[in-house]
């Protein structure tokens, strides 16, 4: 007969199951975060900013120095916080499959936390060097520009220019899941389409086209993904 102390402690200790309730929360809340993050930067860059009209390098720069602060914020949150929330998704996604299909879960996680470090340091690039510019611009609006063709490369090949690392997280998420019959199939067979999406973003030809559908398909994915965890939470 066990003791009043042991029952005691036994009581206090957090179960498995109340955690893995938290993190599938918290995992929903990262989704549907992502892809607020997703909306507010595309209504930023082409709505406010009309960035995709915006394409000789010094007009590009002229834009940086009339919109410092709002850049800096919207850098900030589209690359550094988005990585950040990214990271807490793919833990949650980890949990959530990793007793159904092992061995998938385990490279889609690798995937999934290199396309956070990938983001991360893709936005901190690019703050320090648009920093750099508009202080080179009071001065000399030339070596700014040039400055502006140097960096805007590295920016786009860690993060922004193509979506290789980021779709094939994607992919191998869903195929995990269908293989491990979780999530929802629907969910699951949409998720293909958009981790392929990026996948093709490294075609030179497709670059843009293959963007442009990985980023706007995952915003539906990403709100799928987000309803379906919390609502998994909820009956845990």
């Amino acid at each position: 007969m066990a003791s009043a102390s042991s029952v005691a402690i036994e009581s206090t200790e957090p179960s498995v199951e109340t955690g893995r309730w938290n993190l599938q929360t918290v995992g929903g809340v990262a989704a549907l975060t992502e892809a607020a993050i997703y909306v507010a930067g595309i209504a930023y860059f082409l709505i406010i900013l009309d960035y995709a009209n915006v394409t000789a390098p010094r007009q590009q720069v002229e834009l940086f120095v009339a919109n410092q602060t709002s850049l800096y914020a919207m850098y900030l949150l589209i690359y550094v916080v988005f990585g950040i929330v990214l990271v807490a998704l793919v833990l949650a996604l980890h949990d959530r499959l990793k007793t159904g299909a092992p061995s998938l879960m385990q490279a889609a996680t690798a995937f999934g936390l290199i396309w956070a470090g990938l983001v991360i340091a893709s936005g901190m690039i690019a703050n320090i060097g648009i920093a750099t510019i508009i202080g080179l611009y009071a001065t000399d609006p030339g070596q700014a520009t040039a400055t502006w063709l140097a960096i805007n490369p590295v920016v786009e090949g860690l993060g922004g220019g193509n979506e290789v690392v980021g779709g094939i997280w994607t992919l191998l998420v869903s195929v995990a899941a269908l293989r491990a019959g979780m999530l929802h199939r629907a969910l699951n067979y949409f998720g293909v389409v958009v981790g392929m999406a990026g996948i093709l973003s490294t075609i030179p030809a497709l670059g843009e086209i293959g963007g442009g559908v990985f980023g706007l398909t995952q915003i539906v994915w990403f709100v799928g993904l987000g309803i379906l965890l919390l609502r998994t939470s909820r009956r845990e």
